[in-house]
């Protein structure tokens, strides 16, 4: 199943993320998750895992970003990782994308909060760079070596998309249809 993928490699993806971050230093660590990022190499993963996902969720909003279909999904049970660390939320994406990216876990986002301009200033030198994605969610980032990313919020992921007018109630699907489930930039013979 796909989702082994995502639960059996979460714990160790989040350590090694927040190593990285204090090799930077950035401390990570004392930041809440806001989600975890899990990308398919082609539209029929993304839906057997949207599928796999559902079934231990207790809510599911999708909508078309980029010309594809995006899930985050509300997990019923989070996913705990180190201490009181845990991840309830995961955002779902399917190729394709302009940048490189590492299929699987891809980014971990953490919320700043009303800390986000000072975070910003204190590390500008290590962060490589900032994302637009709307007049609610600009999150800075940091790529490492494998091109994952650590994310870093004003707001959850969660809290962005309620105040955009979604909601988390129910499994809840956007009618995205595609005529070639496995078309990807990537091999299909590729590992996530």
């Amino acid at each position: 199943m796909m989702i082994d993928l995502l639960m059996n490699n979460a714990v160790s993806f989040y350590n090694k993320r927040i190593s990285w971050l204090k090799d930077v230093g950035i401390d990570a660590s004392r930041f809440r998750i806001s989600h975890f990022a899990f990308r398919t190499i082609t539209l029929a993963d993304y839906y057997q895992m949207r599928a796999e996902l559902e079934n231990k969720a207790s809510a599911n909003v999708e909508n078309v970003w980029n010309g594809r279909p995006i899930s985050k999904i509300l997990l019923t049970d989070p996913i705990q990782l180190r201490g009181n660390q845990s991840v309830e939320l995961i955002e779902l994406i399917p190729p394709f994308h302009q940048r490189v990216y590492p299929m699987g876990l891809e980014h971990i986002g953490f919320i700043i909060g009303e800390e986000f301009a000072m975070f910003k200033q204190k590390n500008l030198n290590v962060l490589t760079g900032q994302q637009f994605q709307s007049s609610e969610c600009n999150p800075l980032y940091v790529r490492f070596e494998d091109y994952s990313h650590a994310k870093f919020y004003e707001k959850g992921l969660r809290e962005v998309c309620e105040h955009e007018g979604q909601t988390f109630n129910g499994i809840q699907h956007c009618g995205y249809e595609s005529t070639d489930l496995f078309a990807g930039p990537y091999s299909q013979t590729g590992n996530y």
